[in-house]
């Protein structure tokens, strides 16, 4: 696997976060962050990090408590860290979950090393390369899809609180790589039926005839237009729409891949599993920020994700036959599904704490547990 150097800024980015989590224990053996180095845009690009454990920890909401702390403490190194830093990790997985091909391939083929075994890493995205296509291929990229087209993408939502140069330029890269390069990269994986590794190799490499002018405009959206002057945001975002309506011509209807049956069961609870795993850390983030740093918008996104959770737990636990069904079901019914805000997150941790056995327990479920 030929891996391209991230740039300077967040090589040192990923270092610095490496030694904060070191420094206050949480316990990694492996670092990654989703998407490829050319898609990590400086200044704009934020670092979105996954988390690999040895083994799951002895007390879950004790680890969150650390890991908040260390990304407490790097936020606060710099004023530009509360943009490039902006959420704690998305996910924790354990080294046995990846060995045991239960990390959602898609997912990981996007992944690249921060700190770890480099083998390890390629090993894992090679096997998810080769994987066969399947339902859960289907869902992430269409989920990808169905998040932004249709004018569900709103420039407006995408903050700027925490940015600190050039509030036009970001603009110019959230229509580009929040939605534009999202949206080519779920197109050009169903289109062709391959595990795209990142955005950038979306826009390079998946091109089919007519769209060549396209990719071109948003792989080089931060240049001038052909007036030598910067392209607005607006000009951009109309740009987008035309963009992708053609490229969703390219893309088949949804079809239903083969059942892939208990390895896609092992796969959702893992996925939903590892989500969970970090969400303390993140509310207990967003709730104390380090000053000057904005969270309220952070707050509010938490409702879409843990509305997924909960829905897939509920189709997880089935008729709850099982133990693990069961216990599917009574963790389904911690996660609030409506509007988040402060106070949701407040009562929430309060009701996670009084309820520590059923979430450590769910978080900690074996692989074996779910498909004895």
């Amino acid at each position: 696997m030929v891996v391209a150097e991230a740039p300077p800024l967040y090589l040192g980015l990923g270092t610095l976060y490496e030694r904060e989590l070191d420094a206050h224990g949480v316990g990694a053996v492996m670092l990654t962050h989703k998407w490829q180095s050319a898609d990590l845009l400086s200044p704009h690009s934020d670092i979105d990090v996954r988390v690999l454990l040895p083994e799951a920890p002895d007390d879950w909401e004790e680890w969150n408590h650390h890991l908040a702390s260390a990304h407490r403490s790097a936020v606060r190194r710099e004023v530009s860290h509360g943009r490039l830093l902006e959420h704690p990790p998305g996910f924790a997985f354990t080294v046995a979950e990846a060995d045991g091909r239960l990390i959602s391939a898609p997912e990981l083929a996007t992944w690249s090393l921060i700190s770890g075994s480099a083998r390890d890493l390629q090993r894992w995205r090679s096997r998810a390369q080769m994987a066969p296509w399947c339902e859960v291929d289907e869902r992430f990229y269409r989920g990808i899809l169905q998040a932004r087209l249709g004018g569900r993408y709103q420039l407006s939502a995408d903050s700027t609180d925490n940015v600190v140069e050039d509030i036009t330029a970001y603009r110019r890269h959230c229509v580009a790589w929040h939605y534009l390069a999202p949206c080519w990269f779920a197109a050009a994986a169903l289109a062709t039926r391959t595990r795209c590794p990142g955005k950038t190799a979306a826009l390079t490499q998946w091109r089919p005839d007519g769209l060549d002018a396209y990719a071109e405009l948003f792989l080089r959206h931060s240049e001038s237009g052909p007036d030598g002057r910067p392209r607005s945001p607006r000009h951009l975002l109309r740009a987008a729409h035309v963009s992708l309506e053609a490229a969703m011509r390219r893309v088949p209807d949804a079809s239903r891949p083969p059942d892939t049956g208990k390895e896609s069961t092992g796969t959702d609870w893992v996925m939903t599993a590892g989500m969970l795993r970090v969400r303390v850390a993140r509310w207990l983030y967003y709730l104390d920020p380090p000053s000057g740093v904005a969270t309220e918008y952070l707050i509010r996104r938490e409702a879409k994700e843990l509305r997924s959770a909960a829905q897939t737990l509920y189709t997880l636990a089935e008729d709850g036959t099982s133990p693990a069904q069961r216990l599917a079901a009574r963790m389904a019914g911690l996660i609030p599904t409506g509007p988040t805000t402060a106070d949701t997150l407040r009562a929430t941790l309060a009701h996670w704490h009084r309820q520590k056995p059923i979430v450590r327990d769910f978080l900690s479920l074996t692989p074996d547990d779910v498909n004895p």
